[in-house]
């Protein structure tokens, strides 16, 4: 992260979440809360990555080809 980021002010949703935090009370709230959120990140993560499959015509092979093709530059 860029220096200049940290003096930029928080956006609506940064502090909806800080507000959002802020009314937690225990850490059973505040782990409820986290769970919550991470779900929210996964199914974005889902949403995107089936997006990514299917923008790519992937299929199983084409996964398992990618997994076992050695892609770095070689050293000399």
């Amino acid at each position: 992260m860029q220096a200049t980021a940290l003096h930029q002010p928080l956006n609506a949703t940064q502090k909806f979440v800080l507000q959002t935090f802020s009314t937690v009370q225990t850490e059973k709230e505040r782990d409820e809360l986290t769970s919550l959120y991470l779900d929210y990140i996964q199914r974005r993560l889902d949403i995107e990555t089936n997006k990514w499959w299917d923008d790519n015509n992937m299929t199983n092979e084409k996964l398992e080809e990618m997994l076992n093709t050695h892609n770095r530059t070689p050293y000399k």
